[in-house]
């Protein structure tokens, strides 16, 4: 049943039901309202792909979009590309830090790796580190993420660069593992243990591999290059990775999610898919909401995950769009999700879509 209500935006109240884990299908169903209010925002840019998300400690939501770096504070949508020293095209990923110099932005960009001052304004100061000013291996970085302390790493198309107390690790794995590798296996994602000092870098074909500060580890993947295996991984194309706070992995690949607990690396895996939970087996992001549930974005909608039971939503329960980019969660308990045709946010059981 839709109902249709005129006021700040549409409200759609969509009846959505659920069976519980185990019930006959002749028992009784648990119902439950969900809403999807509908938000026209009033904005000096247009944007539809939100393809990365983040939040800071003021609770402002960050997005990568094809216009560039875009924010929102709750109230008002702003496009920060008035600032001639941060890029605002090709942008491939960002993180957020907090250090000596204050609240910043790290930015990955074909040009290099660029860190600006929040809050991105004309006269924010902003550095670009690339081949020619720094040890960086490449000026094409592909993705980077923040690790505890003042350690930063950078997916580049010939490997991965750290960054340490001002000064450049030099990499000890490039013997075992060539640049070779990163070209014929791209980064697509990383994300740092809890302590900050492993990395677990995705790749579109050769796995997982991972790090600790300079080191390699070891990599799995079915490729000449394959040592951390044969692990339980659905498939080698791995798009998401996301670390728990106790340093549960999960990884997102097109066949569907693989769950990793303990310390043990052949040990305690676990796989899901649309056979056992999943709305689509194409994983493009990942996020764990301050409840512990586990929410996975991808190209047919999103599923939750509780640790027990799974819950999906499509474009039919009033998704914007199926296919999930992007998810972050705020300060205040709601998540968010970039999508190819907008950003919408969810809690409390209600759905908010801007365009």
């Amino acid at each position: 049943m839709i109902r249709i209500f005129l006021g700040f935006g549409i409200i759609f109240s969509l009846i959505i039901s659920s069976i519980n884990e185990g019930i006959n299908r002749n028992e009784t169903k648990e119902v439950q309202e969900i809403k999807v209010i509908i938000r026209s925002s009033e904005k000096d840019f247009q944007a539809n792909r939100y393809y990365s998300a983040l939040v800071d400690d003021n609770n402002t939501k960050w997005f990568l979009t094809e216009a560039g770096i875009v924010s929102f504070n709750g109230e008002r949508w702003i496009l920060h590309n008035k600032n001639r020293k941060v890029p605002t095209v090709n942008l491939k990923g960002f993180a957020y830090d907090v250090s000596s110099y204050g609240r910043e932005l790290w930015i990955a960009t074909p040009q290099g790796a660029t860190v600006a001052t929040i809050p991105v304004d004309a006269r924010t100061g902003a550095t670009t580190y690339y081949t020619k000013n720094s040890n960086i291996l490449s000026d094409n970085v592909l993705s980077l993420t923040v690790g505890m302390g003042a350690l930063r790493w950078f997916g580049t198309d010939k490997g991965v660069s750290a960054f340490m107390n001002r000064k450049w690790l030099t990499p000890a794995y490039q013997r075992k593992y060539p640049e070779g590798l990163f070209t014929d296996f791209p980064i697509t994602a990383m994300a740092t243990s809890p302590d900050g000092d492993s990395l677990y870098v995705a790749t579109e074909g050769a796995g997982i591999a991972r790090m600790f500060r300079d080191k390699t580890d070891a990599i799995s993947g079915a490729s000449e290059y394959a040592q951390w295996g044969p692990i339980e991984i659905p498939s080698d194309k791995v798009y998401s990775i996301f670390i728990t706070p106790d340093g549960t992995q999960w990884f997102g690949t097109d066949m569907g999610a693989a769950r990793h607990t303990g310390y043990v690396t052949m040990e305690k895996w676990t796989v899901f898919n649309k056979e056992n939970g999943l709305v689509d087996n194409f994983v493009q992001a990942i996020a764990a909401d301050k409840k512990g549930n586990i929410w996975f974005g991808t190209k047919g909608g999103i599923s939750v995950f509780d640790g027990s039971s799974w819950k999906s939503f499509t474009a039919n329960d009033g998704l914007c769009s199926n296919n999930i980019l992007c998810i972050t969660e705020d300060n205040n308990g709601i998540v968010w999700f970039g999508t190819d045709t907008g950003v919408m946010s969810y809690h409390n059981r209600e759905f908010i879509i801007y365009r």
